[in-house]
């Protein structure tokens, strides 16, 4: 394995892992509307990485899962939803999000990281196949750190001195 096949099979991992976790976000904060529809649209992006990094692995020779498992059977899915609605009326939960919003600002930002690297990787190499695949994906990728970033700096002050 060399180091490009590393950063794809992390960086697989990690977009995976924050598109479950936009959805976990989006369903935790279903009475945040801006937090619920942007979290959820923001998942999508990753979604699609997670797929275009499975088919560009191929090429290179790795076999990654092409779906994010962010499928939930429907019990779990209501039960989340109905604590969402409980949590949305106590003081906490501005606490909660804001923990979620630096949580997913952290994902997306080692994110990045790895999709410049890949990038470094593909203008050295010459390579289009890469170039194509951090062209797409990386902006979307930094669109979903300045959002979090937005939103601790909007919520943050209100959320901190209210308590």
């Amino acid at each position: 394995m060399n180091g490009v096949t590393m950063v794809l099979r992390a960086l697989h991992h990690g977009e995976k892992h924050l598109a479950e976790h936009l959805t976990t976000v989006a369903e935790r904060h279903r009475t945040e509307h801006e937090i619920h529809h942007v979290a959820t649209d923001l998942a999508l992006w990753s979604r699609e990485h997670v797929q275009r990094l499975a088919d560009t692995g191929r090429h290179y020779g790795l076999n990654l899962d092409e779906s994010p498992d962010v499928s939930d059977p429907g019990v779990l899915t209501m039960l989340r939803e109905k604590a969402a609605e409980a949590v949305g009326r106590r003081p906490e939960p501005g606490l909660l999000l804001l923990r979620d919003l630096r949580d997913l600002h952290v994902g997306a930002t080692e994110n990045s990281l790895y999709w410049e690297m890949l990038a470094q990787a593909a203008q050295a190499t010459r390579d289009d196949r890469l170039l194509t695949l951090t062209a797409h994906c990386h902006p979307q990728t930094l669109r979903q750190m300045r959002w979090t970033n937005t939103m601790i700096k909007n919520l943050g002050p209100q959320i901190l001195t209210s308590l």
